[in-house]
């Protein structure tokens, strides 16, 4: 081999390694996940857990999660974002839409793949579904969709409510958006909204006895970290005032909320956990479109309906995939 071809072939294979992305199994790699629940309590994290191990991406082995959690306040996402930033992880995963726009004010360079229940494009997360640009990507269920669905279930099995209550965390940054996005719902099908806010767990003791006073007929509220902090005490509080109420999650309908309907988080962690595999590998966030999840979960309490002497219409109860009785 002449000695120019030579020089010429090394030259080749230094600039494809510095290009190519490292095999999964060549050294550690560090997810940064921004959540909006401690890890112990986050029952769906399996799933993105299981996605990554299924591209190679195994903890303990050549993967490492560094977890961050504000415990409900979404003042704190801001300073977790800047501490994975420092701690230069490979990519940070969020979920929530205040996790994902404190991810994306921290860095512009390391890849963000989120999960949240808002309009990425609306709060600025994205250029457009199809093309995200910048370094950010991820799963978004496009929340008005599911605001508009909950009201309409609500109605479904409270048909004789004028009114419903739409509980609000002031502090979230996307606050005024959701409760626009409310107020259109209730407006559709012609009902009154009464608005409350609460950035507190007094301020939910006072906001729910409001609801009551204002004679609302049931209640929605937020997906908001702070709110879903607060799922026992808001349930126990509806329970206690005899408010229907339709939540997001199941989790609020398994400790005795009346029902929820919202997408399966499980595999909405698992299309996460695919792109966060993705992004491992090398591919651009810019590239990879924004996923909608697939599937969604109606869960209905009897046991909370009879206490609060509702009867679910048979055509509401044949359409849920779970019946807790």
């Amino acid at each position: 081999m002449r000695r120019r071809d030579f020089i010429a072939r090394l030259a080749g294979v230094a600039g494809w390694s510095s290009k190519a992305p490292a095999q999964s199994g060549s050294r550690r790699y560090r997810v940064g996940m921004l959540d909006t629940s401690p890890r112990a309590l986050n029952s769906n994290f399996g799933a993105l857990e299981q996605a990554l191990r299924e591209r190679g991406y195994i903890e303990s082995q050549n993967l490492t999660f560094e977890y961050r959690s504000p415990g409900g306040q979404n003042e704190s996402f801001a300073e977790l974002a800047r501490e994975l930033v420092r701690l230069d992880v490979d990519v940070i995963v969020t979920r929530g839409t205040p996790a994902a726009l404190a991810a994306k004010a921290a860095t512009s360079t390391i890849p963000i793949v989120f999960n949240t229940g808002g309009d990425p494009v609306k709060f600025g997360l994205v250029a457009s579904l199809n093309q995200p640009g910048g370094n950010v990507t991820g799963v978004a269920s496009l929340g008005k969709v599911l605001v508009a669905k909950r009201f309409e279930l609500f109605r479904e099995a409270v048909p004789k409510a004028d009114a419903i209550a739409f509980l609000v965390n002031p502090n979230n940054a996307v606050a005024e958006l959701d409760t626009s996005d409310a107020q259109a719902a209730a407006a559709a099908l012609g009902q009154k909204l009464i608005v409350l806010r609460a950035g507190s767990e007094g301020e939910i003791e006072t906001a729910l006895a409001t609801a009551v006073q204002e004679r609302a007929g049931g209640l929605l509220q937020q997906l908001d970290p702070f709110l879903q902090s607060r799922r026992d005490q808001l349930v126990a509080l509806s329970a206690r005032h005899r408010l229907p109420a339709v939540y997001e999650r199941r989790d609020f309908v398994v400790v005795g909320g009346l029902m929820s309907y919202g997408t399966s988080l499980r595999d909405a962690l698992r299309l996460v956990g695919v792109y966060t595999g993705r992004v491992l590998k090398g591919d651009k966030p810019a590239e990879l479109p924004v996923q909608q999840p697939t599937k969604f979960e109606l869960v209905i309490n009897l046991k909370a309906a009879k206490a609060l002497g509702i009867e679910i219409p048979p055509s509401l109860l044949a359409r849920a995939d779970e019946v807790i009785e």
